[in-house]
């Protein structure tokens, strides 16, 4: 892995890190005790400062240094923590990600930013207490601290004076004692000397495991190790010291320049009655001659042991610059043996050959069954029976939990609430549904129009809920689940609901709607999907300018799904989106159309009925079907098809005209109809193809995909249809 593939690696774990950290700061609003919460806030700023430290981000290390002092005081309890540091700890998270983008780009943070942060920085020391502020300004770090920093405040009382003979090695001598919760924080020493290796080389390395409890006592996730490192490097003190500059709230480390006094070898990190080991850890790793050894330690005896190591000689990465210096340590958790990372163009380029393998497979299917040969059959079976595995296990790859779309939201309902002045809660279920990678995407911005809308136009203000019997606090819901195929999200609010009356008489004003026409409830409520209709009072920042809901339809037609709005005034609102799964490749149900092959979308085909071709003729928009009314759509006319095919379709040759026609009945939501057709050919792998600026937007069409003959097949867009028939 080059240098900048690692750093891509920082950067999606840097934001991973922030939107965990942000989902943390809003929990705590609820439970501002919550020390499970704390923690992983400080160790998500700790990891990202140390991590940026590896890449010389120098900006990012001494702001994020500052949000971590504060975290620290809170998490030792020193600083309580109140709504106005938790609104202002939302900013610091907001402007780390900032910083972040920075690093991702190259760039050099602009003055405005510089500025901002300075003015964060300061809003963060005046948090700490009058006594507090001195402190907080002693323990900020700065960008390259000298090695006596990282050292320990004084040599142990055994230690002889600084003066005296000099070492023999020609090299750099570095002993590092971890801390117990090193590894808990996000770091582990073998990534340190890497780091290390990335810039020289490491002669010798010698561990030492004089800390190390029984096994019965043995804390997987304590880092009880010490190590005596030789180490060869041309690029000076301050190089080196930066290697270990955010671990020293994690670790003891002393550094020792080559041809140093033998005294400097003496300042070890620990207690005095380690000397012995470390004396003999010096000796093991190169650092020091067993004469250098006697003159320093005359009368020490090994009291722990130390285990040596033959010398190492690391990799050298690409040669470190200013502006990437170091590699990013490798992060480890429980789950590192399981998941990897996969760029989601790859993946994205994995479905497509997949898609492409399914056509190809059912061209060959075509083939062998035209060929009649029993054994052929029998194999293109079982590739097919393959295909469909592969397609299927293809396609879980892309699905991801809803649930993080869901959790970016808990941030937008607390401020705008607090911006409008209005006591509003967000309740959160079927977080753990999954759906298309792409639908995720996509799906974002008509969620957000509806969040807004119920916050702003759906929940009253205190007062109005109170005098109506309602609690203070008012709830927007989100809820997702599969249904039927499809993933159902639901938006609702226990707010005041749609007024009818002053919808009406907005589209009357702007002439939507005559003042003698009589329009249904539903009728009444699809009104606000018209372009640029609106029922505030008031324009303000979040609406009263009539964009959003036609927005929200457009966008979910543009996924081939649909919306549905039910409301009671006084009671609250519910909005419903269908979607479906997935956006690549679906099961679809094949049939013709005079020459033309249509494909439906199998989930919202519910069955199919064969009936006397004169019944549908005398037929206009309804049959009953088994004594209940059926809304009939005739697929000819709707595409502007001829009543009789001039050339009989390749399916249909040698075949009569059909005597019995085909009813096709599906589902979407509440809405059923039937779909007349010519013929039924059974089901169908289908890879959704767009249909392009050209054809894009035909009423009815949801795309093309191509058939094992080679002959292109139109999709039916079902929830289009529906609605039109609903709306007739």
């Amino acid at each position: 892995m080059n240098l900048d593939e690692i750093l891509q690696t920082f950067i999606v774990e840097s934001r991973e890190l922030l939107e965990g950290m942000e989902h943390a700061l809003l929990q705590l609003e609820q439970a501002p005790t919550d020390s499970e919460l704390i923690h992983a806030i400080f160790r998500a700023a700790h990891t990202i400062k140390g991590s940026a430290g590896l890449f010389g981000l120098e900006y990012l290390v001494a702001f994020t240094h500052h949000a971590e002092n504060v975290l620290d005081r809170v998490r030792a309890g020193e600083q309580p923590l109140s709504r106005e540091l938790l609104a202002l700890l939302l900013q610091v998270r907001d402007h780390i990600g900032a910083l972040v983008d920075h690093a991702e780009q190259r760039t050099v943070p602009t003055a405005a930013i510089h500025a901002h942060s300075e003015v964060l920085i300061l809003a963060l020391q005046k948090t700490a207490s009058a006594d507090k502020q001195a402190a907080v300004q002693a323990s900020a770090a700065p960008a390259s601290p000298p090695a006596s920093q990282l050292a320990p405040p004084a040599p142990p009382a055994a230690s002889p004076a600084a003066s005296g003979p000099l070492a023999a090695t020609s090299d750099w001598h570095i002993a590092l004692r971890c801390g117990r919760d090193m590894l808990r924080d996000g770091m582990e020493p073998l990534a340190l000397l890497h780091c290390l290796g990335s810039q020289g080389r490491i002669v010798g390395v010698a561990t030492l495991a004089d800390e190390l409890p029984d096994v019965a006592e043995l804390d997987p996730e304590a880092c009880y190790l010490g190590f005596a490192i030789r180490y060869h490097s041309d690029l000076g003190e301050k190089a080196i010291v930066s290697v270990f500059e955010f671990v020293q709230d994690m670790a003891q480390v002393h550094i020792v320049p080559p041809h140093s006094p033998l005294a400097d070898y003496a300042v070890l990190p620990g207690p005095a009655q380690w000397a012995a080991s470390w004396a003999d850890a010096l000796v093991a790793c190169g650092s020091l001659t067993p004469e250098e050894r006697a003159q320093l330690w005359p009368a020490a005896t090994p009291v722990a042991p130390v285990v040596p190591a033959a010398p190492v000689v690391l990799p050298v990465a690409q040669a470190p610059t200013p502006d990437k210096p170091y590699p990013a340590p490798a992060a480890k958790n429980s789950e590192a043996a399981t998941l990897i990372r996969v760029n989601a163009d790859t993946l994205d380029e994995h479905i497509n050959l997949i898609g492409e393998l399914i056509i190809a497979s059912a061209g060959m299917h075509l083939a062998v069954a035209q060929s009649g040969l029993p054994q052929l059959q029998e194999i293109s079976s079982v590739l097919a029976r393959l295909v469909e595995s592969v397609r299927g296990s293809a396609l879980q790859l892309r699905m991801v939990q809803i649930g993080a779309t869901f959790n970016k939201f808990q941030r937008v309902v607390r401020e705008v609430s607090q911006e409008i002045g209005k006591d509003i809660a967000l309740d959160i279920s079927g977080a753990d549904t999954e759906l298309d990678k792409t639908v995720i995407e996509k799906i974002g911005d008509p969620l957000t129009h509806l969040v807004r809308n119920a916050i702003d136009h759906g929940i009253e203000p205190v007062a109005v809920r109170v005098a109506c019997g309602k609690p203070a606090q008012g709830r927007v819901r989100l809820h997702a689940c599969h249904d039927s195929g499809s993933i159902l999200i639901e938006v609702s609010d226990d707010g005041g609901g749609l007024s009818q009356e002053r919808i009406l008489r907005k589209a009357i004003e702007r002439g939507l709607v005559r003042p003698d026409q009589a329009l249904t409830e539903h009728d009444i409520h699809q009104l606000i999907f018209e372009p640029g209709f609106s029922t505030a009072e008031q324009v303000n920042n979040l609406s009263g300018r009539g964009v959003g809901m036609d927005v929200v339809r457009r966008n979910i037609s543009a996924l081939r799904g649909s919306i549905e709005l039910h409301s009671v005034e006084g009671a609250g609102t519910r909005i419903r989106i269908r979607l479906p799964l997935t956006l690549a490749i679906i099961d679809g149900f094949l049939v013709t159309v005079g020459e033309s092959s249509l494909v439906i979308p199998l989930d919202m085909v519910e069955e199919c009925v064969e009936l006397p071709a004169q019944a549908l003729q005398d037929a206009h928009e309804h049959i009953n079907l088994r004594d209940a009314l059926l809304p009939v759509i005739r697929l000819r006319p709707w595409f502007g098809l001829p009543e009789l095919p001039s050339v009989p379709a390749d399916f249909m040759v040698g075949q009569e005209p059909p005597v019995r026609e085909n009813v096709v009945v599906v589902r979407c939501g509440s809405h059923r109809a039937g779909l007349i057709v010519d013929a039924l050919q059974g089901e169908f792998q289908t890879v959704i193809r767009p249909l392009g600026p050209v054809f894009d937007g035909l009423p009815g069409m949801g795309g093309f995909t191509i058939l094992g003959t080679g002959r292109v097949a139109l999709i039916v867009d079902v929830p289009q249809l529906l609605s039109t028939v609903a709306t007739a």
